[in-house]
């Protein structure tokens, strides 16, 4: 009897779990045998692993990657009409809540290569009413903190980084100093949604920052804005982290450098398929920052995506376009502040981007397979 095909995911959680699953259901089992559900012991003690895997002083968890940024614009004291500058190409999550909290967003353009926000776009794009830099470390590399940093001092401005896929990755300063993403900055925010490098088995997120007086603030409003049980000292938000997320997530910590080890296996092997192929980008590596490839994300030239999405697809191979349109074009964000070609590396990137599989458990058979597949397309789509 012959074996079925395996299915090719672009995220395959359910081979990640079996390979995981004693210490998963152990874990699991351990907060349904004491019931404390919320603000259980694991939560605590993931908050402190993670802490000791950052070297982040303090890590707060929350309920999201969303809260994670909400709060820290709030906990900054970020005031209504203050401007904070961050990419056009990312997703919505990131300027959502500076609008939700009745700030400005002020996109400013990003790299072709390695889809990272513009540091000279940055600089340009500040004024007095400038209070924070909001970069995304997109897609699993770091944006040029050192300059950033230098940026945000020089203007007295907050950075809050978005780690949401880039957790682990570590940034190399010109000094020979490192660190990890998330940690340079004013304050770092992530996500654990599942598919995420480090992901739960529904939402989590967490907060992290080395300020003693920050952090207690940031604990506060995500906890109703209490500073002890029934005294709330100002408006704050319910944004937790349950025990069984903080289980899982406590699992996988351990493994999360291993898993960006694999996922760099089949990045190299994309790599050595699609280079000096002139139809095709692939994704630039930077000497400031390592790669932890949460997307392999290619740029297509003079091809038909949605041919070649579709072809893939018929031949049973996923892949996601990330993302579509620029932030500035969408009708939550449409101001007379922009006008057309203002970001014409966004632009280019939305029309042309194309993400394949990446995750730890793809083989290096199945690379060769979508790799093969994604080459024949190319050849079957070029627009003339």
């Amino acid at each position: 009897m012959e074996q079925a095909v395996k299915k090719i995911q672009m995220v395959d959680l359910k081979t990640q779990y079996n390979r995981l699953k004693p210490e998963i259901d152990e874990a699991i089992k351990a907060v349904l045998d004491h019931a404390i559900f919320i603000n259980g012991p694991e939560v605590k003690s993931f908050a402190s692993d993670l802490s000791q895997y950052l070297g982040a002083k303090h890590v707060i968890p929350c309920a999201n990657g969303t809260d994670a940024l909400q709060i820290a614009m709030m906990a900054l004291d970020l005031r209504p009409g203050d401007e904070v500058i961050t990419a056009d190409f990312t997703y919505v999550a990131t300027a959502e809540v500076i609008g939700l909290l009745q700030l400005t967003p002020v996109l400013v353009d990003v790299y072709p290569g390695t889809f990272d926000i513009d540091v000279d776009a940055i600089e340009k794009a500040i004024t007095p009413r400038t209070k924070a830099i909001v970069p995304v470390h997109l897609f699993g590399q770091c944006a040029d903190m050192e300059r950033i940093m230098t940026i945000a001092k020089k203007h007295n401005l907050h950075v809050i980084e978005d780690v949401a896929q880039a957790i682990g990755a570590d940034y190399k300063f010109k000094d020979g100093r490192s660190g990890k993403a998330g940690t340079i900055g004013t304050i770092g925010c992530t996500s654990f949604f599942p598919s995420k490098n480090l992901g739960c088995y529904g939402d989590g997120g967490a907060i992290f920052t080395n300020d003693e007086n920050l952090a207690r603030r940031i604990r506060m409003i995500a906890n109703h804005g209490q500073s002890v049980q029934y005294v709330h000292d100002e408006i704050g938000c319910n944004s937790r982290l349950d025990s069984i997320q903080a289980a899982v997530l406590g699992v996988k910590l351990k493994y999360l450098d291993a898993f960006a080890k694999a996922r760099n296996r089949a990045a190299d092997l994309y790599d050595k398929a699609f280079s000096g192929n002139k139809f095709l980008r692939i994704p630039e590596r930077v000497s400031y920052s390592n790669h932890v490839f949460h997307q392999y994300t290619l740029v297509l030239n003079r091809i038909d995506r949605e041919q070649l999405k579709i072809f893939l697809e018929a031949k049973g191979i996923p892949a996601m376009i990330y993302y579509p349109i620029p932030l500035h074009s969408q009708k939550a964000f449409s101001s007379d502040r922009y006008k057309p070609g203002d970001f014409p590396v966004t632009e280019s990137l939305c029309a042309s981007v194309i993400s394949l599989p990446m995750h730890p458990e793809l083989e290096g058979s199945t690379v060769a397979l979508i790799s093969s597949a994604v080459l024949e397309g190319v050849e079957k789509f070029k627009l003339k």
